[in-house]
């Protein structure tokens, strides 16, 4: 399984409240709605900024990020064929660059490991 993780910045003209709203109920409903793109995706995640976060963050001050995304896919083939589309490079490139600046953000590729699948239990 190989995961794009992107740390994403904002356009500098939306506040975070409209950056996280556009990215999930108008961008995220759009790449869903594009069948020849998503069905390379085995999943889909974003991460927006949790309230006091930066307060309990252990590995020190937060960069100057507004959220992560998650992509996953079965191999770097289908990884790259889903960026490849047609349809991605007409329908959803075109709208990431409403909501996010492409030249502040961060992107990972990786190939993933898993350690455990399960939640561990807490005691009570």
């Amino acid at each position: 399984m190989i995961t794009m993780i992107v740390f994403v910045t904002r356009k500098t003209d939306l506040s975070y409240d409209e950056f996280s709203d556009y990215w999930l109920n108008r961008h995220a409903p759009l790449v869903k709605s594009v069948p020849e793109f998503m069905r390379h995706v085995r999943k889909y995640v974003q991460h927006h900024r949790a309230p006091g976060g930066e307060a309990v963050a252990p590995f020190g001050d937060s960069p100057d990020y507004d959220g992560v995304g998650e992509i996953w896919f079965d191999s770097r083939e289908a990884m790259k064929a889903a960026f490849e589309e047609p349809r991605y490079l007409e329908v959803i490139r075109p709208d990431e660059k409403k909501f996010f600046d492409a030249s502040r953000c961060l992107s990972f590729i990786g190939d993933e490991h898993i350690m455990t699948d399960t939640l561990i239990p807490t005691s009570s």
